[in-house]
């Protein structure tokens, strides 16, 4: 298993794995996300903000980075974190906490870009997330109402709950 940057060759399973994940969405009732244009998605790749999880040839799970998230985190966004959105995990290999491996990585990747933490966000009041997230370490912020939702996904318009996670590097644990 090794984690790197995705490549242009796979936008295909990229769009694959996000399908996949819409469909689980729909069936557990919870915020759905779009679908994203294939433009969309090269465009993180070649800016190097798509990650994967690649497992016997296989994308076993992957992710895209911001380093900023103003209209999410509002103040708290100074140019100190990196910010983890969409991660996707391959349905076959569900149940794998990749989430570990991610965050095993994104601490390694955030000192070396010199960031002080490392960011997430889910949508609604979704409590197995919540739990998911913090058995990773990630401290859970609370749920905050967001306002200014133009510039970002459809899914976050139609759903102004949000929950912050953070992992703060200089905090000692």
């Amino acid at each position: 298993m090794e984690i790197k940057n995705c490549l242009i060759a796979d936008v295909r399973e990229i769009s694959s794995l996000y399908e996949s994940a819409r469909n689980l969405q729909i069936q557990r009732k919870m915020v759905v996300w779009p679908s994203f244009e294939d433009t969309f998605i090269i465009n993180e790749i070649k800016e190097e903000r798509q990650w994967k999880i690649v497992s016997d040839n296989v994308i076993a799970c992957n992710w895209a980075i911001t380093f900023e998230d103003r209209e999410i985190w509002g103040e708290r966004d100074k140019n100190d974190a990196v910010y983890i959105h969409r991660i996707c995990t391959n349905q076959t290999l569900r149940d794998n906490r990749f989430i570990d491996e991610i965050v095993t990585w994104s601490k390694k990747y955030a000192n070396h870009i010199g960031k002080r933490y490392i960011r997430l966000d889910t949508l609604g009041n979704n409590t197995k997330l919540i739990e998911h997230y913090t058995s990773a370490g990630f401290d859970f912020l609370g749920m905050v109402k967001l306002t200014d939702t133009a510039k970002l996904p459809g899914h976050y318009q139609k759903e102004p709950n949000c929950c912050l996670f953070e992992i703060d590097l200089q905090s000692g644990d």
